[in-house]
């Protein structure tokens, strides 16, 4: 077996009462304020990087990379069919400490790779592939129900301008460490998968620092590479507009998958033939 195993915006929206809203008695600093703002952010979600018309490069490696609340073994769905396409695929153990540290353990699976590599993310991952995916080995991009900053960007406030998911009140914390209670875990995070299965991915959650909430990208990797979105329309951890959000202004290719967060493991198949097709192989 080939697998490896390795260590909005969207503008804010100003929720006047109905005597604000009016144009009527705004100042005109006020006025001049709230359509350049308005304007601009516009204008920001409505850009396509120019590398989305460029054709994919043909890969032949996947490098697979997790998110919160998990580990490497939650690809274990989706490698075989990558494996079976004759691609190489390597899972990265994502340390889920800080993102420097995270992105450098994806940036190091990164350098072993030869040639063209599909970087694929899923969840607070988005946020690594996005750093990392400048990487000159990386051919292509694909997000899975993940986060998709831009380079500077606070990835927190911009979610809070969509509804909290229900996850968000599922995370306990131990001191510094961070996990999601069982009932969360069941519910709002693997919801659409059989229960015995779910609750072995709880027995291998792997707790977070608080450490790596706080940071955020240099780096937009989608402005530069072609990149692809799988929505999840029933995710109850990051919230679906929010990820349609992302995908719209990055550009990506974008499918739509009735799953839970854990698409990657209750539709295998089609997270699947997404990574084939960012690497060139349908």
């Amino acid at each position: 077996m080939s697998t490896k195993l390795e260590s909005r915006d969207r503008p804010t929206q100003a929720h006047a009462t109905a005597k604000e809203s009016k144009w009527k008695g705004w100042s005109v600093m006020n006025r001049r304020t709230f359509v350049c703002t308005t304007v601009a952010a516009a204008a920001s979600s409505l850009v396509v990087p120019a590398a989305h018309a460029q054709p994919v490069p043909k890969a032949k490696n996947v490098v697979l990379v997790h998110g919160l609340f998990a580990d490497g073994s939650c690809w274990t769905e989706v490698i075989p069919q990558l494996q079976a396409a004759g691609l190489n695929v390597t899972a990265v153990q994502n340390p889920l400490t800080t993102l420097p540290e995270a992105v450098a353990s994806a940036l190091r699976v990164l350098a072993w790779q030869d040639g063209p590599t599909v970087l694929v993310g899923h969840s607070f991952s988005g946020m690594v592939v996005t750093e990392a995916g400048v990487h000159p080995n990386v051919s292509a991009l694909v997000y899975v129900a993940a986060r998709a900053p831009d380079a500077g960007e606070d990835y927190t406030a911009l979610a809070k301008t969509f509804p909290t998911p229900p996850a968000t009140a599922g995370i306990v914390f131990d001191g510094d460490e961070g996990r999601l209670s069982e009932e969360a875990f069941l519910r709002d995070f693997a919801g659409d998968l059989p229960e015995a299965k779910a609750k072995v991915l709880y027995a291998v959650q792997w707790p977070f620092q608080k450490a790596l909430l706080t940071g955020k990208t240099t780096e937009a990797a989608w402005r530069s590479k072609p990149s692809w979105y799988a929505v999840s329309t029933e995710d109850r951890t990051i919230n679906p507009d929010l990820e349609r959000f992302m995908a719209k202004r990055m550009g990506a290719k974008t499918i739509e998958v009735k799953a839970s967060h854990l698409s990657l493991i209750s539709h295998p198949k089609e997270i699947s033939q997404l990574i084939l097709e960012a690497a060139g192989q349908t």
